[in-house]
């Protein structure tokens, strides 16, 4: 089966004219009040990311800035992230600034700013006027070719420390934090009870986890549904491995999750190498072989880990 029909959306996209690949899973709460989730086919992606245009064939490439934004106010619109290597991030913005002005044309709500930054090609140069604990500056921002959705995350993660994860409820002897990992391979499966392809996955990460255990990978699975739900799910579909509850979805917007499954592998010194998303059968052997040269690689002596349980406990 293709991999376009391998994986389900998870969350709405927050800007898509700024191509944020950047979103809440609003979704997930969906599924818990009965309600139906959106889920839709998406296009396969590349073993090695694009360069080209990440517009529809026949149409120019989107200009792209880089930032997640909040809902706006009169005096501005909230810069919530940068994606790395973003231009954003290349002409100086950070988390917590706020964008007043784009070419002199005053900002107060996110749609104003991808307006702004649409009626410009890739290669132009825009003015953004933004404010900063109080002072009012400027940045003069080259935007560039709006990547995929799964570039941008992987633009974001790859090379970077891992997230650190919060307001989360371990099940059983689950980890609280990624901290508590460090020295060892890990491979965080962000699933949901509702994605067909998550329960695909599910039987082939214990796998892998059972061949590389004890030379030190890692598996933890992170979800959004309850604690009742996660665990009737993983003892159903032979999930051995701990499982985690993101209760408010806080640590899945950290990693950037907006399709599922998204598997994202960390070394022992805690650095994010590599990111997939969605599940593709005939990616195993790759996901194998990423994980066998990781585990072979130097790190930090690993902190002991709790005696493994053979299926996530069920809350009573």
């Amino acid at each position: 089966m293709a991999r376009a029909f391998l994986r389900s959306i998870a969350s709405r996209a927050f800007v898509l004219g700024l191509g944020l690949g950047l979103a809440t899973l609003s979704a997930t709460r969906e599924a818990r009040a009965g309600e139906p989730v959106t889920a839709a086919p998406l296009p396969p992606v590349p073993a090695t990311p694009s360069a080209g245009p990440a517009a529809p064939l026949g149409l120019p490439a989107a200009p792209w800035l880089g930032v997640q934004m909040d809902a706006g106010s009169d005096i501005g619109v909230s810069v919530e992230r940068v994606v790395r290597g973003s231009p954003a991030e290349k002409a100086g913005l950070k988390q917590g600034d706020r964008i007043i002005s784009v070419d002199g044309t005053k900002t107060t709500a996110p749609a104003q700013v991808t307006r702004a930054v649409g009626q410009h090609k890739v290669g132009d140069t825009v003015t953004v006027e933004y404010e900063r604990r109080g002072s009012a500056t400027t940045a003069t921002v080259v935007l560039a070719q709006r990547p995929s959705g799964d570039e941008i995350l992987k633009m974001d993660l790859v090379g970077a420390p891992a997230p650190t994860w919060t307001k989360v409820a371990p099940l059983g002897t689950a980890p609280s934090s990624i901290a508590q990992l460090r020295g060892r391979v890990v491979l965080l499966d962000f699933w949901a009870s509702w994605c067909g392809p998550c329960r695909m996955l599910a039987p082939r990460l214990s796998a892998l986890k059972d061949k590389f255990g004890a030379q030190g990978l890692t598996v933890v699975g992170i979800t959004t549904d309850d604690a009742e739900r996660a665990a009737v799910f993983a003892e159903k579909h032979q999930m051995r491995y701990p499982v985690v509850v993101d209760k408010d979805g806080d640590t899945s917007r950290a990693h950037g999750v907006s399709a599922l499954p998204t598997m994202i592998l960390v070394d022992k010194k805690g650095i994010v190498r590599e990111v997939f998303i969605g599940y593709d059968p005939s990616g195993d052997a790759r996901l194998e072989a990423t994980v066998k040269s990781l585990l072979a690689e130097a790190g930090p002596a690993p902190t002991p880990l709790p005696p493994p349980t053979p299926s996530v406990p069920r809350p009573r």
